[in-house]
This record gives C-alpha cells, structure tokens and sequence, in this order.
C-alpha cells in the first residue's frame, strides 16, 4: 500500500496501536507519521500530503474539530480523508462532523481488528 497516513492523537499509547494496526492492513512504515494535536496536523499536512488522517477529537491545543473546520478551509487539503478514531460520544458533536465531511468514525476503546478494518476501508475508498 503506498498510502500516507497521519496519525492524530495526544495519547501515545493510542498513537502506537493506531501505528500498528496501518502497518498490519499493509500500509508501509515510512508513509505513516504521528502528531499529538490538531495544530501538529496541520502543520505535518503543510509540509508532506497525507491521503488518510485517523483523528481523534479531545485533544489539548487544537481539538479534532477545530481541525476539521481549519482542513476545510485549504483546498489543498480537500482529497485528504479523515476518520475519528476518538472517545466522542456525543450525537450532536458526532453529527456536526459530518456535516463538515468525516464520514467514517471508530469509538475507544476499540479492539485492534476493528481499527484495521476501518484503514481498509479508507484504503479502499482511497483508490
């Protein structure tokens, strides 16, 4: 698989079963990059294009969704794929992401297969 997947999570823990579940759906290991915050992504996205970023929402210095809203407003970054990967239960907050284009949400804790079957979905959905 030769997708670039960004990893966004301020849990380390989270971000290295997210890592291994990409690697074990075939993504390869120098196209997968990790930040601990909105702002981070952003920044990492400026730099190198990602095709898929596994979000989560709760996060300190920039939330998921303050992400998303600033995603939308580069076009540059309108091909990039985001699913949530996050502890968000809330309907309303979970509908408001929709509306801004996430179409694709996993809810911690989840077991490592679901979270492979989601990238491969997203690796699917990418070709």
């Amino acid at each position: 698989m030769n997708h670039r997947i960004l990893i966004v999570d301020d849990s380390p823990l989270l971000r290295a079963t997210a890592r291994r579940a990409v690697l074990q759906a075939g993504a390869q290991p120098d196209r997968v990059r990790e930040v601990q915050n909105g702002r981070e992504a952003l920044d990492a996205l400026a730099r190198e294009p990602a095709d898929i970023v596994l979000l989560d929402i709760n996060m300190p210095v920039m939330d998921g969704f303050q992400f998303v809203e600033e995603k939308a407003k580069n076009p540059a970054l309108a091909a990039v794929k985001v699913a949530l990967v996050t502890t968000e239960g809330n309907k309303k907050r979970l509908e408001r992401m929709t509306q801004l284009g996430v179409t694709h949400y996993l809810r911690k804790p989840f077991e490592p297969e679901e979270l492979r079957a989601l990238v491969a979905t997203l690796f699917d959905s990418s070709n």
